[in-house]
């Protein structure tokens, strides 16, 4: 092998992780959705996906960029406790809410954080 050959092989093989990083890009968000509405309600998949086609009108890909993380507990307070105990545990970057009794579900979850949206508000 000639000197020059190897140099090349070696400079390449260098930058490799330098183009691997480089073609990561920005980390996977995900986003929680807890619903008080049952999982065949028409009318509230017609919320979810109008949520996701406006994610995608902002460059929003859901599987390339975003994940969803959704939870549909229905109309009963215990259920909604339960899914709201359930979707702050996996942590999702933001959570979309559907109701008053949701979101108050949500921020029991946390008390200083639920004390601190108040102030915001």
């Amino acid at each position: 092998m000639r000197r020059r050959d190897f140099i090349t092989v070696v400079g390449g093989a260098a930058t490799w992780p330098l183009a691997a990083i480089a073609q990561q890009g920005e980390r996977m968000r995900r986003i929680g959705v807890l619903m008080a509405y049952s999982q065949d309600d028409a009318e509230a998949q017609n919320y979810v996906s109008a949520f996701r086609d406006a994610l995608n009108e902002f460059g929003w890909v859901e599987g390339r960029n975003f994940s969803m993380i959704e939870h549909w507990a229905g109309p009963e307070l215990a259920p909604i406790e339960q899914a709201a105990k359930d979707l702050v545990k996996q942590e999702p970057d933001v959570i979309l809410s559907s109701s008053t009794p949701t979101t108050a579900a949500l921020l029991r979850q946390n008390p200083y954080r639920a004390n601190c949206f108040r102030h915001r508000l």
